[in-house]
């Protein structure tokens, strides 16, 4: 009987990487590319959008139902819930969202984003998802742009990029031992500098990349670590089981405010993130905050149902009663998002993301050397220290002209898409 470690052989685990690399290098470096830039998704949004950052915050926000009634009167046409999800900094915008918009209701996920001016009540701008440009990039992370199969294939590639990472710290122990393990040969030509490179950045950044490959395949598949925990209704964004109101219409519904403060009785320091209004007689008010302690600062777990009629507490969901599975799914979004681990984090995760990209071009140049498509060449760092110094100077130059010529041109952009898209909804309203 053959021995089992001939199944496992590092030839074995070459083709392996190799062939995954191949086939979903591209992938990975797409989605990972995508991800670093969305790490920093809100101040990029802030930075193409000017008007969306408050130069002069005040000492206080106007009342909800004062903010609810502006967002209302800007677009009386919606009917149904919004949700007002509140500023995380005092120049930040207050953004209301409103799910099924009929501009984009056949797309996969397309709300309507309000930004609203919390200490005026100001509507400053409204816009669909998808048609800026952080959230483009967005959905180009989390689903490539191909709706649910997307999202689906994104998990999928999640688990190969975790493979993949484990058949490289196979591979990154070479047969040479440690020293060869470790060697940096800066002056054998560049398919060597570029190997060894690429072996360096695989081991520094295997942890993150496969946190974040695991954590990517629990949100794409959440069904999966909540069947191992036992945790229920646990996926990102999840607001629980729908929590319905059994009292008696009235003509004097509770107002939107009085139920965010009966909400903080059972919290009294926890912080408001977001309210969600009723839908139909039978809806309740779901108010989510934010206890000391909670690792999700954009999407916490504390929620409030509160009866719109009756104004009693229906329902209440504290993380602090949560099992070890549950509390172990409130980590998954933040987690990937670098949320939790604070600013330091959140760059470590910048920088983790590129990294699929190099590896991806560093070994595609190897295999193609290999089959003398490629051909290597020494290095030559004088040369390379005065092209790096210019293109430093040249780069600072243009970027100082380009940058007013880029945001002008995303902004047209951006208007062309939104033409196109009622153009083409216009259409499909006449054939309806």
């Amino acid at each position: 009987m053959p021995k089992l470690s001939r199944y496992f052989s590092r030839a074995i685990w070459l083709k392996i990487h190799l062939y995954l690399a191949l086939v979903g290098g591209f992938f990975f470096a797409l989605i990972g590319l995508s991800g670093s830039l969305n790490v920093y998704r809100a101040e990029l949004d802030s930075f193409f959008n000017p008007q969306l950052t408050i130069e002069q915050p005040q000492a206080r926000y106007q009342s909800l139902d004062t903010i609810l009634a502006a967002i209302k009167a800007a677009h009386p046409q919606r009917l149904g819930s919004w949700t007002l999800e509140m500023p995380q900094t005092p120049e930040a915008m207050l953004t209301a969202w409103y799910e099924k918009p009929q501009e984009t209701y056949f797309d996969y996920y397309a709300p309507l984003m309000v930004s609203v001016n919390p200490y005026t009540a100001e509507v400053v701008d409204s816009r669909f998802w998808g048609q800026t440009a952080m959230t483009w990039l967005m959905d180009l992370h989390t689903q490539l742009h191909c709706d649910a199969f997307g999202w689906q294939s994104v998990g999928v590639l999640g688990a190969l990029l975790m493979v993949s990472v484990l058949t490289g710290l196979t591979l990154w122990w070479p047969a040479g031992g440690l020293r060869h393990a470790f060697a940096f040969r800066y002056n054998q030509g560049w398919m060597r500098l570029l190997m060894d490179l690429h072996r360096w950045l695989g081991l520094a950044s295997s942890a993150a990349l496969l946190v974040l490959a695991f954590t990517g395949l629990q949100l794409s598949y959440p069904q999966l670590l909540e069947a191992i925990t036992g945790a229920d209704d646990m996926g990102h964004g999840n607001n629980g089981k729908p929590v319905l109101s059994k009292a008696q219409p009235t003509n004097r519904p509770v107002r939107l405010e009085a139920a965010e403060f009966v909400a903080r009785g059972a919290f009294p320091k926890a912080t408001l993130r977001r309210v969600t209004t009723p839908v139909g007689d039978s809806g309740t008010y779901r108010i989510n905050l934010r206890q000391a302690g909670e690792v999700n600062h954009k999407h916490p777990f504390t929620m409030v149902w509160i009866d719109r009629w009756s104004g009693q507490i229906k329902a209440v969901r504290d993380p602090q009663k949560f099992n070890a599975g549950e509390q172990l799914m409130t980590w998954m979004w933040p987690l990937h998002t670098g949320e939790a681990l604070g600013a330091a984090g959140r760059f470590a995760w910048f920088l983790a993301g590129l990294c699929p990209a190099y590896f991806y071009v560093s070994g595609l140049l190897h295999w193609l050397h290999k089959r003398g498509v490629v051909r290597d060449r020494p290095v030559r760092w004088e040369l390379l220290r005065l092209a790096a110094i210019h293109a430093w100077q040249a780069g600072q130059r243009g970027w100082v002209w380009a940058l007013p010529l880029v945001k002008s041109a995303l902004k047209q952009l951006l208007v062309w898409l939104e033409k196109l898209k009622a153009k083409y909804l216009d259409k499909f309203d006449k054939k309806v």
